[in-house]
């Protein structure tokens, strides 16, 4: 069962992944077998993943945001994501070192994959997040944040842009980094 070539996750990925994210041995082990499971073939589509992240937000619709995620990290664009991937996006969108999240950010708001990110872009991103919201929770947001174009526009006022500029990947990420709000803003934490 476990250690036949095509059954078990090689030493390469096993080591990276240990390296490069917070998960142990066992865990990765766990979620490959799990993985293989759910995906015979080895690579998960974007509508397996979608089913898979709306299952972490029960409460909300988690597509449109689900399908901004698999984007990001689907590198190759070639529709799916394999086992490095998948688990990369799951140590990303968990945990992470700051700077390195906000590289994940920078590239789920760069919908265009241009290298800049536009005000439209953070509209459609901040669109896909208020979606997350469970309704019992917009009743208690801030008046400038209550609908996902307030949302959108407080957070773009931060890097003091005009309706027409972008935002290069070390402006957005500094921008971040030195404004609390903005980083509260770039994400959907569920109120305690």
């Amino acid at each position: 069962m476990g250690n036949s070539k095509s059954g078990a996750v090689s030493k390469e990925i096993l080591e990276d992944l240990k390296l490069n994210t917070k998960f142990s041995e066992t865990e990765i082990v766990q979620w490959y077998e799990n993985f293989k499971k759910q995906c015979p073939n080895g690579r998960i589509t974007k509508e397996e993943f979608q089913t898979i992240y709306s299952k972490f937000f029960p409460e909300s619709d988690a597509n449109t945001y689900a399908q901004h995620v698999f984007r990001s990290f689907d590198t190759n664009d070639d529709g799916t994501l394999d086992f490095k991937e998948y688990i990369i996006a799951l140590h990303m969108t968990s945990t992470g070192k700051t700077t390195r999240k906000l590289e994940w950010a920078f590239s789920l708001f760069d919908v265009d994959k241009n290298g800049y990110i536009t005000k439209s872009e953070v509209s459609e991103i901040c669109t896909a997040i208020f979606k997350l919201i469970p309704k019992e929770e917009m009743e208690k947001l801030p008046e400038d944040e209550n609908t996902a174009q307030k949302r959108a526009d407080k957070l773009w006022n931060y890097f003091d842009k005009g309706d027409n500029d972008r935002i290069a990947e070390g402006e957005f990420i500094q921008g971040v980094l030195d404004n609390d709000d903005a980083l509260r803003l770039i994400q959907y934490s569920p109120l305690k």
